[in-house]
Formats: structure tokens, C-alpha cells, sequence
């Protein structure tokens, strides 16, 4: 009598589990097809290819020197054939610097601001509606806009300043080796144009940061997880985003310390500026800056290998054109 009362009552829990559980999946189904906490997330894009055709008259890259950071700027562009190559009336352009140090422009850890501004200026120049310029800094963004010099003087140029802060990120396919899908300034997405305009810097970890690395600061989330596996993670960003253009700023270069720096003697002037169509070439040209051999620089090597651009487009014989006194 009592081994029967007691399937009985094993077979009335199980009917009651199944009872929940049923109900449990039933709730699941409503929370996946309504919206609420339950919503799978929408799924990752991918983020367009932002480049321009080549043209066999054009070099890959320029270099301009002089010891005016505006100057310069016009100068490389003006031997790639003008902004108006790469920016059409009516377009919304995304300009990336470094912005990412609470460092004056002097200290040379963040993209001078005088090569922002007329970076912005021949976007504008060439019919862009609107130019934004952003970044998601290391230190706090307030601070690093107004002292980087690169908030007001992209402003006064005729660019929005857009905070990371305050911004919207979504998630994108990266489909790399290391990188799968990450969270990304949404503004990317929606911009007709990408522009690349790092300053060159000694990296402790990578050796070298400058465009390649430049990407990083157009992501979200922990971003400190991806320097476990630095050299691979930043070419997976080198193969995501494919900036219309990538100018680089030399004039002064961060020979120790860096990425921060903050002495004046970890400094050399160098007094250039290059514009490319290549990442890679522009990549082995500022390896070349901080006296590295661009094939000793893993992500460099690695970026080349997998179709990203060419090193020998960098290393010479390279376009120079002088830009004033």
C-alpha cells in the first residue's frame, strides 16, 4: 500500500514539473515574440567598406613636410587629388583622431589639433554636410576634448563634436580570427565617409600605435580585454573598418612611453604629415618614424598577410611634397 501511494505521488510531482516547465516555455515564447527583457538582440552588421576607388595616376600615399601642421595637411592631400576625391556634396563624414589622453598638445599623445581642423575644413570644403569628429578616450572625455586643444578647434572648423559618452553604440560583425562581433559608436554606421587621423606613438605592448590601433577608440565595452591578444585583435579592426582615407599625424612623434607619454623629451620632431589610401603603407610609414623595421611590427606583418594593404607602398620610394617653411 505504500510503495502505491508512493509512485503515486512521484507521478504527480512529475506531472506538476511538467506543468511548470510548459508554462515556463510558454512564458519564454511570449517574452521572445513580444518585446521586453526576453528579445534576443538584434543581430550584428557589419560595418560598410568606407574606401574610394584607386586610380593608377595616384600614389597609395604622400608625404608632405614643413613646419605648419595646416599646410601639411593640404599639401599631402593635394598629391592624393583633393578631398573632393573622396567627399561628395551632401555626405556625412566621421573623422577618428586619437583623442584618447588628458594631454596637452605639446605632449604629443593625442592627434594635433591643428591637423583635425583642416582635416574638417576640406571635408567641409568639399560639400560634406556634416563632419563629426569622435572618439571613446581612456581618460575622462570631457577633459580630453578641451585639453587635447582638439574640441575647439575642430569646432571652429565647422565639426560636431560627438562624445562617446553620450553616444549610442551598436553591435557589429567583426568576423576576425580573434574578434567575433563587437559594440561599436553607432555613428560608424551611419556615416558615408570614414577618416583615419592618428598621431604617431611608441606602444608599449604593440610597438606601434597609429591608424591600425586608431580603431579601438571606435569601440565600446572592455576594451582592455582585446590587448591579450593585441596584434590580432587590431588587425581583425584593421579588416572591419576600411576608412576612406587615413592621414597621419607626424609632426611630432612619441619615440618612448607611450601611449600616454607626457614628457616633452620623449618627443622627436619629425615635421611631417601623410595621407593614404593604403592603412598598411601608412601602418609601415610611421613604423619607419619611430626607427622600426615595419616587418619586425607582428600586426603590420599580419595585416599584409591577410590582403589589408601593402608595406613596400610605405617604405619608399615614397611621394613627398614640401608644404612651406
Amino acid at each position: 500500500m505504500s510503495e502505491r501511494v508512493d509512485r503515486r505521488l512521484v507521478l504527480r510531482r512529475l506531472a506538476g514539473a511538467g506543468i511548470v516547465l510548459g508554462g515556463s516555455g510558454g512564458l519564454a515564447w511570449l517574452g521572445l515574440a513580444s518585446r521586453g527583457r526576453f528579445q534576443p538582440a538584434p543581430p550584428a552588421r557589419a560595418v560598410r567598406d568606407h574606401r574610394v576607388a584607386e586610380e593608377a595616376s595616384r600614389p597609395l600615399l604622400v608625404v608632405a613636410r614643413g613646419s605648419d601642421p595646416t599646410a601639411m595637411v593640404t599639401a599631402a592631400l593635394a598629391g592624393l587629388g583633393g578631398m573632393a576625391r573622396f567627399v561628395k556634396r551632401g555626405e556625412t563624414v566621421l573623422v577618428k583622431p586619437n583623442m584618447a589622453w588628458d594631454r596637452t598638445p605639446e605632449q604629443g599623445a593625442n592627434t594635433h589639433p591643428d591637423v583635425v581642423a583642416e582635416v574638417v575644413r576640406q571635408c567641409r570644403a568639399a560639400g560634406a554636410a556634416r563632419v563629426i569628429v569622435t572618439d571613446n578616450p581612456v581618460h575622462d572625455a570631457g577633459r580630453v576634448a578641451v585639453r587635447s586643444g582638439i574640441a575647439s578647434a575642430a569646432s571652429a572648423a565647422g565639426a560636431e563634436l560627438l562624445s562617446a559618452a553620450g553616444a549610442t553604440f551598436a553591435p557589429v560583425a567583426i568576423g576576425g580570427v580573434v574578434l567575433s562581433s563587437w559594440d561599436v559608436l553607432a555613428a560608424v554606421l551611419q556615416a558615408d565617409r570614414l577618416i583615419n587621423v592618428p598621431v604617431v606613438k611608441h606602444h608599449s605592448l604593440s610597438r606601434l600605435t597609429c591608424g591600425l590601433k586608431n580603431h579601438m577608440g571606435l569601440l565600446g565595452g572592455n576594451r582592455g580585454r582585446l590587448h591579450q591578444e593585441i596584434h590580432a585583435s587590431v588587425v581583425d579592426l584593421a579588416a572591419a573598418f576600411r576608412p576612406t582615407l587615413t592621414v597621419v599625424d607626424a609632426t611630432r612623434v612619441m619615440l618612448r612611453n607611450g601611449p600616454t607619454g607626457g614628457r616633452l623629451d620623449d618627443l622627436k620632431a619629425v615635421n611631417a604629415v601623410a595621407a593614404g589610401t593604403d592603412a598598411v603603407a601608412c601602418e609601415a610609414w610611421a613604423a619607419r618614424q619611430l626607427g622600426l623595421d615595419p616587418f619586425d611590427v607582428p600586426s603590420i606583418v599580419q595585416a599584409e598577410g591577410r590582403g589589408l594593404g601593402r608595406v613596400a607602398a610605405g617604405v619608399g620610394p615614397v611621394t613627398e611634397v614640401g608644404a612651406g617653411a
